[in-house]
């Protein structure tokens, strides 16, 4: 691999969870003649702790290890700390994988699900490229300061960037922009510590997984969160907002019942940038006035889209 925007230096790290004579060697056969570097976990236990060690750029990991599951050892790198934020995590199987396996590896935070006797060699190494591509844009944007280092979410500077960026795409293509702010209200008693910092762990993990691929998220202050929206109206926000508030507020996570969250919520939105006299960066300052003084969409106490005449606002 000779993109420069991938790797500046040294081999590409991958870590394979699986027996020696499963994903390990054929990868090694693929990736290899590719700048690829291979190395080996047989359980669960040591991809983790190796992980830890080498900070790889990719991990592969085989649906079924000797101690756990692939899927549970997927779950456990996506939320481990210690483990870059971002990195591409990939669920092989001997056979072509079925719809329902390749829904459970999404589930469970895999990147991608793949079949060792069906995957093309040259597809595969392609995906590798775009994936680590996107990994080191996410290292640049936390490098420089872009990036929440609680949550992995764009911060305050991170949000005014991508706004600007999809700005422009969107005036290019006299596209529609959207921008949600949500305010998660805690107890007083329960603004700070674990409370709060589950509440947080929550928050993001809910925006994550009902938000949309193509949807920015970010995180504004304590307990505020922004969603970017590109090609998103304003009955689109609408939409998005509701259930956005609907995942943030769920009495389920992951399985177990919790206690809900009180979730506000505010919006602005743009049908056409090419058209609009506003400045892509005033779409996060509306969306955040919205949230405290802007106008009931659809008769929602919760959701409130700017006005700035102080007339009611179709949406």
């Amino acid at each position: 691999m000779t993109d420069e925007q991938t790797r500046t230096t040294g081999p590409l790290l991958v870590l394979v969870a699986g027996e020696r004579e499963g994903t390990a060697s054929w990868l090694e056969e693929v990736l290899a003649p590719n700048g690829f570097a291979v190395f080996l976990a047989l359980n669960a236990r040591l991809a983790i702790a190796r992980a830890h060690a080498t900070q790889p750029d990719v991990i592969f990991i085989e649906a079924v290890l000797p101690d756990m599951s692939g899927l549970e050892l997927c779950r456990l790198l996506k939320e481990d700390p210690r483990v870059a934020h971002g990195t591409p995590l990939l669920v092989t199987t001997p056979h072509s994988p079925t719809r329902e396996q390749r829904i459970a590896a999404l589930r469970a935070g895999a990147w991608d699900c793949l079949g060792r006797a069906t995957a093309d060699p040259e597809e595969l190494v392609l995906k590798l490229t775009a994936y680590l591509r996107a990994k080191l844009d996410a290292d640049r944007a936390r490098a420089e300061g872009l990036v929440d280092p609680v949550t992995g979410l764009y911060n305050r500077q991170g949000m005014a960037r991508r706004a600007v960026e999809l700005g422009s795409q969107a005036f290019r293509q006299r596209g529609a922009l959207a921008c949600v702010v949500f305010a998660v209200d805690l107890e007083p008693s329960a603004a700070a510590g674990e409370v709060a910092a589950a509440a947080i762990e929550r928050c993001v993990h809910a925006l994550k997984s009902a938000g949309r691929v193509s949807d920015v998220v970010g995180r504004l202050g304590a307990t505020e969160f922004a969603v970017l929206a590109p090609a998103t109206d304003g009955p689109g926000a609408t939409k998005l907002a509701e259930r956005l508030v609907g995942a943030l507020e769920g009495r389920i996570e992951r399985g177990r019942p919790v206690t809900p969250l009180r979730v506000r919520a505010g919006l602005e939105a743009v049908a056409n940038v090419g058209y609009a006299p506003i400045k892509p960066m005033d779409l996060l300052i509306r969306a955040s006035a919205a949230l405290r003084r802007g106008t009931p969409v659809s008769g929602s106490t919760q959701i409130r889209r700017y006005d700035e005449g102080g007339t009611v606002t179709p949406s």
